[in-house]
């Protein structure tokens, strides 16, 4: 959520930069909410501090045994049409607040300007496509012809876009969950294994909702939402709480599986475990303060990465620009890696600096040394996503036998098992 001071103070750099992500949207009913609470505000003050006043002066009038009926009167008056402004205020704050929760994050100045992801610009890339001396395949026959992966028998007990991984796949799955944790957990982060749902105010102070209602996956009777991702539930950890600064800053990592509708992905990668409506994920958050969060997010970075490092699969990180970057973000790296059965590089990890957007909506302060207390900055980032990460060793480790080597550093998560084989 964006501060509504900083809205109307300059409304032109808000219209700015929300036309920058390519996003037409009109604040001027925004600004005439806020003026209109505030003239309300200013209203209901007056009318007390006269109601405050007439009530003082009944009880020294009925001392001196004069009339007070009259002024009596107008404290009663005074107090309905108190009681009328305090409903109105009400109305009113819910309306701004409806208006400023559809409000998107505003880019950070160092965002490079785009209109789609056709503008995202490469960052940084790491590692050599490997050259096979056969014709690779993608991961769903590959992992069909290995029995690993059952895409027909997911769809059987649920839907499309459900698979079975089976076997050794399940166990490389894992595998890959114990491995990404282990070595987050090794480098400083908090691990946490959070619910599988939350409620309505969790989804919202990360914005998945209101913007966001089609994708998730709502249990109407609990009024709860599978979790779309861990990003929910942990960066939620500390909603209207207040931190101290010198616990900053705070990391955690946590493994969830991840639900989501993908409502608007009609069409699109229907073929194998790319766009999956459940899928597991490694997550990294952080709570940070404001004056550190950029190098936040380039270590955050950096320890996404360090996995495919490690799994020796190639890579490369992109920016994303004002035209494709996420609602809450103001700044966002993605890792897309090197998938030789596609012959392309598919996104693996988004990381993103929120700033303050998130802790805004829910609450989350820290208390400087000074006493003033601030919102912190929060960060996310995929550490990484676990079944893309499945589909980028099978790709890359393909043999011509049609068999897969696991990388050497997932061995030890695999009883020492070195190549999978039909």
């Amino acid at each position: 959520m964006l501060d509504i001071k900083k809205i109307t103070a300059d409304p032109e750099i808000i219209k700015h930069k929300t036309a920058l992500r390519c996003t037409d949207i009109d604040i001027t009913e925004i600004i005439h909410l806020d003026s209109k609470r505030r003239t309300i505000i200013q209203n209901v003050e007056e009318l007390k501090r006269l109601r405050n006043e007439f009530s003082k002066q009944v009880g020294m009038l009925k001392k001196e045994g004069k009339d007070t009926s009259d002024m009596q009167r107008q404290v009663k008056e005074n107090s309905i049409i108190i009681e009328t402004l305090d409903a109105d205020l009400k109305e009113t704050d819910e309306k701004l607040r409806e208006k400023l929760l559809l409000l998107p994050n505003l880019v950070d100045d160092s965002v490079p300007v785009g209109k789609n992801e056709n503008d995202n610009p490469v960052y940084r890339v790491w590692g050599e496509p490997a050259k096979f001396s056969f014709e690779p395949k993608a991961h769903w026959d590959i992992g069909s012809e290995l029995g690993i992966l059952d895409f027909e028998r997911g769809t059987k007990v649920a839907k499309s876009r459900f698979t079975m991984i089976t076997g050794t796949g399940a166990r490389l799955e894992r595998a890959l969950i114990n491995f990404m944790m282990d070595l987050h957990a090794s480098r400083g982060y908090i691990e946490i294994l959070p619910p599988y749902m939350v409620n309505p105010a969790a989804m919202t102070g990360t914005g998945q909702l209101p913007k966001f209602q089609e994708e998730a996956f709502w249990c109407e009777r609990d009024d709860l939402y599978l979790t779309p991702t861990a990003e929910v539930p942990v960066t939620n950890l500390y909603a209207d709480e207040i931190l101290k600064e010198a616990d900053l800053p705070l990391k955690f990592t946590s493994y969830s599986a991840c639900f989501r509708r993908e409502a608007g992905s009609y069409g699109k990668d229907v073929r194998g475990l790319i766009r999956q409506h459940q899928f597991n994920k490694v997550e990294l958050v952080k709570f940070a303060k404001p004056e550190h969060s950029m190098f936040e997010l380039e270590e955050m970075l950096a320890e996404a990465e360090e996995v495919l490092k490690r799994l020796n699969i190639p890579f490369r990180v992109i920016t994303l620009c004002t035209g494709d970057i996420g609602f809450a973000s103001a700044k966002t790296y993605d890792i897309e890696v090197w998938l030789p059965g596609q012959n392309c590089y598919r996104e693996i990890s988004s990381c993103s600096n929120c700033k303050d957007f998130q802790a805004r909506r829910a609450n989350i302060r820290y208390r400087r040394e000074d006493g003033k207390i601030d919102f912190t900055h929060t960060l996310n980032g995929s550490g990484l996503a676990v079944g893309r990460t499945l589909v980028a060793v099978l790709e890359n480790y393909q043999q011509a036998d049609g068999s897969v080597v696991i990388p050497e550093a997932l061995r030890p998560y695999m009883g020492g098992m070195e190549r999978i084989t039909k």
